[in-house]
Parts: C-alpha cells; structure tokens; sequence
C-alpha cells in the first residue's frame, strides 16, 4: 500500500508543474485523497461488503468533489489533475499511468447489466469535460481532447476529437476526414431553405400572371 502511494505522489510530481512536495500532494490535492478513499472502498466492495463500500465512496464524493464506484478497477500512479467533477462508473477499468483532468466522465449509456463502463489502457490521458461512454476500450497511449464525446473504441496511440469524437491522429500520423466531411464548403442550410422559398414564390407568381 505504501509503495503504490509512494509512486503515486512521484506520478503527481512528475506530471504537475504546480506541485512542489511530496507531503503537499498528500495533505493538499483531492485527486490522491480520492484514490486513497477508492482503495479502501474497493477492497470492501471486493468482499460483499456493498453498502459500506458505497458509504466510503459517498463520503470520498463529499469531501473530493470525485466520484469513484468502488466497484471501479483502477491500475497504478494514476493523477486525478483538479479533478472536481470527475465521475468514474462501476464497471470502468483504468490501467497504469493515466491522467484524468476535472470534469472527466467515464460512464455507460444506458441501464444494461455487465460491463457498461469503458476501460482505459496504460497512459491514457483524458482532457477537461470528455466524456467516454459505454463498454469499448480506449487503446494505450491515447488522447481524448478536452470536451470530447467518445462513444466508440480508440485504438492505441490515437488522438479522439470532437462531438462525437473521431480519431485525428493515429502513431503519430494525421487522419484525414476530408472525403467525409468538407467543413469549408459545406452547404448553409438556412441559405438553402430560403432559396427554396423564393424558388417557391416566383412559380406561384408566374402562375397567377399566366391566369391574368
């Protein structure tokens, strides 16, 4: 328990500019106190000890601002950077050495039994806001961006953009969606709506002057 609470606050050190100590991180940053809290509450959950699991969790959500289910599996030096708003799901699996900023949610998209919650691989990093949601995985070494809305797997060493996300860089390469989508000559809806009324209106004037 030590040494894994040991390479978690060298993990807080390495990744935030902004820490100065190891005792700092410890007494001063939510994402640890979280963890610490997830530790305890999955061990109890792991021995059917459910409502006091909860009852851990529920006071870690208290006084963190995250949200863990203790029924959540969550691998080594992982940083909770900030971390308010931060919601992790009971089925979830996070690997070793990622990185979760403030708002992240990690959730499943309906009320189906068995595994809802996405798993992440080893040094996953999850940008402000995103939002994974359902079953699938999210490949090591990957990035969500900030806001993002992931709904299908990632695959390894890929970068996800956007509502909902698509993959923009894969191993270090750009993905060119161009063929998809011409974001600089797509067609203005509201134009077209319009010139479909004034097209409209000058068939029905060209009728009333040939009934004159």
């Amino acid at each position: 328990m030590f040494k894994n609470l040991r390479e978690t606050l060298n993990a807080y050190k390495a990744r935030d500019p902004a820490a100065r100590s190891s005792i700092e991180i410890l007494l001063l940053y939510q994402g640890v106190h979280a963890i610490i809290y997830h530790r305890f509450a999955h061990f109890l959950y792991l021995h059917h000890l459910r409502f006091l699991a909860r009852m851990v969790s529920q006071w870690s959500r208290h006084f963190t601002g995250i949200e863990i289910h203790p029924g959540a599996t969550i691998g080594r030096r992982l940083v909770i950077d900030h971390g308010m708003g931060t919601v992790i799901g009971e089925t979830a699996i996070i690997g070793d050495d990622c990185l979760l900023y403030q708002g992240v949610t990690l959730g499943g998209t309906g009320k189906d039994k068995g595994k809802r919650h996405p798993t992440l691989g080893n040094n996953v990093m999850v940008g402000s806001g995103a939002k994974v949601l359902g079953p699938f995985t999210v490949g090591d070494n990957s990035r969500i961006a900030a806001n993002a809305v992931v709904l299908t797997e990632v695959p390894p060493d890929s970068t996800a953009v956007g509502i909902p996300a698509k993959i923009v860089r894969k191993s270090g390469e750009k993905v060119n969606y161009a063929s998809e989508v011409d974001q600089i000559h797509i067609s203005d809806p509201v134009a077209l709506e319009l010139a479909a009324l004034r097209a409209r209106i000058e068939s029905l004037e060209n009728t009333e002057e040939d009934r004159k």
